[in-house]
């Protein structure tokens, strides 16, 4: 089975869920409206609701429940997004403009703020102080994440221990949560709850390295942004990183080159193709393919349910997806 076959089988719930995200972008205000939906427009896979959906089947599963912890983590995804655009410069998401570029970075931030006070609000129904201690928690280390990328940008000197921390702030707790949270809004099992945040955690570490990886191979279309945007961002990633222990000589070049007045396309080219030529892509699919085994043996862990197949299924398309 794959994604999609996946998505229709709660086809209504993502309905649900999609239909509660626009009803939460509006404002009185229109700059702010104009720019949230423009960002929920440019779409997205929707990973971190599908996660609290599965998980939730583990327990007592009622969508009007669930909505409200579904909402919240895609919005907080969503805001980092914004964010993300500023500190990254970056003019693309999803090959449509970012906020920061359809408008300027003072919007962009104040629109990513806005999503984030929409997430707690949002989630407010809930009695559980656990969910919010959970929701708040990933937030603070969601910024945490992003100010360490700011301070890292073109920090050739950086090691496996910042990029696997920034990663798990980036990208690895909001998925994990999504499945913890799904789990103990419908009251599961605590050790269910237990197993499937690493499951998620262990997923969203491979997700984002793969992410790394298809900015180094992927085409521009399949991307929605120019391939190789991290490096030329100034953002170390595992492909880049690996290049940078076997050829040392590299991080002058990288430094000549951006404190130079050439930074023209063939020459930033050589770069992308000395890291592909130097086993970082093969090192860091090593990689991804580790974190996606932890995550199977977590899931084998758990009650044997159709969302378990489900979970399994994708995991699998995450390890193996082109774009």
């Amino acid at each position: 089975m794959n994604l999609a076959d996946i998505y229709i089988n709660y086809k209504e719930d993502i309905k649900t869920i999609e239909r509660e995200l626009e009803k939460n972008v509006q404002t009185a205000n229109p700059i702010l409206e104009d720019a949230s939906v423009h960002l929920l427009r440019a779409g997205g896979k929707r990973i971190r609701p599908v996660f609290v959906l599965l998980a939730a089947k583990f327990g007592e599963y009622d969508i009007e429940k669930l909505k409200h912890i579904a909402v919240p983590l895609e919005l907080i995804h969503m805001g980092s997004l914004v964010h993300d655009d500023v500190i990254d410069d970056a003019e693309l998401r999803r090959g449509e403009k970012t906020v920061k570029s359809q408008w300027d970075n003072r919007v962009a931030m104040y629109t990513g703020d806005f999503i984030f006070g929409k997430a707690v609000e949002t989630s407010a129904i809930f009695v559980n102080p656990s969910i919010h201690e959970i929701m708040s928690n990933a937030m603070v280390e969601i910024c945490l994440g992003e100010i360490e990328q700011i301070r890292d940008q073109y920090n050739w000197e950086q090691n496996m221990r910042h990029y696997l921390r920034r990663i798990k702030r980036k990208t690895a707790l909001l998925i994990a949560i999504s499945s913890q949270l799904g789990a103990i809004a419908s009251k599961a099992d605590p050790d269910v709850q237990k197993q499937l945040y690493w499951f998620g955690y262990y997923v969203g570490m491979s997700f984002q390295i793969t992410d790394d990886i298809l900015d180094f191979i992927g085409t521009e279309k399949q991307l929605g942004k120019p391939a190789g945007g991290d490096l030329l961002q100034g953002n170390v990633t595992l492909p880049a990183l690996y290049a940078l222990t076997k050829k040392p000589q590299l991080k002058a070049e990288l430094n000549d080159f951006f404190n130079g007045s050439n930074q023209d396309k063939e020459h930033f080219h050589k770069f992308l193709e000395v890291i592909k030529r130097s086993g970082g892509i093969e090192y860091a699919t090593k990689m991804s393919d580790l974190y996606l085994k932890k995550a199977f043996e977590r899931l084998d862990l758990l009650p044997n349910i159709k969302a378990k197949q489900h979970l399994s299924d994708i995991a699998t398309y995450i390890g193996r997806r082109k774009f």
